[in-house]
């Protein structure tokens, strides 16, 4: 019964001086960084029309929240979530499809 099924993996570099590596990684935080812009700008065009009682659009950009590090299949990439702010109070907010929800606090 001492037998085991159990075999030790060995773990990646920590840090990689590769340029083509530091590229491609660059490139995916890009690419998150335009998704995520395009969700927002699509929760923004839904709620267009919805206006305060001065007139003002309810539903706007207010900044992003602090940087977050998420694991790709080409590293850690850091990535900032844009936050938006509903001045009607109807609670209305933005929780990206692409990120995980962790990066989306109760707070946006």
């Amino acid at each position: 019964m001492s037998k085991s099924n159990l075999h030790a993996l060995s773990q990646p570099e920590a840090t990689t001086n590769d340029p083509l590596h530091d590229l491609i990684r660059q490139g995916a935080r890009d690419l998150i960084a335009r998704a995520v812009e395009s969700e927002l700008q699509g929760l923004l065009d839904q709620y267009a029309d919805v206006l305060t009682p001065d007139g003002r659009k309810a539903v706007v950009r207010n900044g992003h929240l602090p940087k977050r590090t998420i694991q790709t299949g080409v590293g850690d990439v850091d990535v900032q979530v844009p936050k938006v702010r509903d001045r009607s109070g109807s609670g209305i907010r933005f929780n990206s499809q692409l990120l995980p929800p962790y990066l989306n606090p109760p707070y946006s």
